[in-house]
Order: C-alpha cells, then structure tokens, then sequence
C-alpha cells in the first residue's frame, strides 16, 4: 500500500498530533456517504483497531482500515488554504467520479 502526504498535509497532521500526545495516529479511510458512494475520514485515532493496518509515512503514523486500503491505496493527501477555508484535498488515482460538490467519490 502507498499513501502520499504532501509538505502541508504533514505539518498539518503534525500540529494535531502534537496537541493529542497520546493519539496512536491519524485514521484516513472511507466510509459510504454522500451522492457518489464514499467519502474520506481523517481524524485522530486513540489506538488501534485489529483490522488496522499503521503506516509511517514522513514520520506520521497514519491508520488504516482493512476496508479502505485497497480504496485508497495511491491517494496523495494534500492540505490547502483557499481565503478563510483550509482542508485536505485527496488525489486518488482509484477514484473514477465525483460528486458535484466534491464530498464523495465512485469507484469503478
């Protein structure tokens, strides 16, 4: 499995995990959401599932669901600024549509 997190995705999961010490990592997956099928989650874990699988990409320990890997193997994890918005933005190779609003996403 590869995951790519950009210089600003990594300083950004950084400063999270360096305001929650005790957090075993970042969880990014999917879950089934929105009008397109699935949506992205990244959030803080507090320890680790038995169907996790834990990845040290740049130095950030990122979780990862059995569910999600082969959903999300070969995303580029991005974090931008646009005005007041700030998020992460994911470019998934394994993606082959989206909705409108950008939420949620097909796979073929």
């Amino acid at each position: 499995m590869t995951i790519t997190i950009t210089p600003a995705a990594s300083e950004r999961m950084r400063q999270f995990l360096a305001g929650t010490p005790n957090a075993a990592g970042v969880r990014f997956g999917v879950k089934r959401t929105g009008c397109s099928g699935f949506g992205y989650v990244v959030d803080l874990a507090d320890a680790l599932d038995s169907d996790d699988q834990l990845v040290n990409v740049d130095g950030v320990p990122l979780i990862v669901d059995s569910k999600s890997l082969s959903l999300v193997d070969g995303t580029v994890i991005d974090f931008q600024r646009q005005g007041l918005n700030a998020s992460f933005v994911f470019h998934n190779p394994n993606a082959t549509g989206e909705c409108g609003c950008g939420e949620s996403f097909t796979v073929g």
